[in-house]
């Protein structure tokens, strides 16, 4: 193997590596799912997943805000509220995730 090749095999392996990080954390998928039609408040996201709890809710939005997948947006109306919605990349994770669902019904 030529030397460029092993660099982009490397660079390609840790890319993989690091969306299965991403994606491998529990509730991640649930929540991109979630947000995949429509913009959503905390609330809603939560009733949505009702078995994951409001602080692993909290750890997970922030941790997909930090990784470009999800965009908070603080809608300063009377009453305040904060939406959460897919960014380009979450919406390309979401359609890319909707092949494993696909493989779920059929398979599970």
């Amino acid at each position: 193997m030529q030397e460029d090749e092993q660099k982009h095999q490397k660079h390609l392996c840790e890319k993989v590596e690091t969306s299965h990080q991403i994606i491998g954390k529990k509730w991640v998928a649930l929540i991109v799912h979630c947000l995949m039609e429509e913009p959503k408040r905390f609330s809603e996201i939560h009733a949505f997943i009702p078995d994951l709890s409001k602080r692993v809710l909290n750890e997970r939005m922030k941790e997909l805000e930090e990784n470009g997948i999800v965009l908070r947006n603080v809608i300063p109306e009377r009453p305040i509220r904060t939406e959460y919605c897919l960014t380009k990349k979450g919406t390309e994770l979401g359609k890319a995730l909707k092949a494993v669902e696909d493989w779920a019904l059929k398979w599970l």
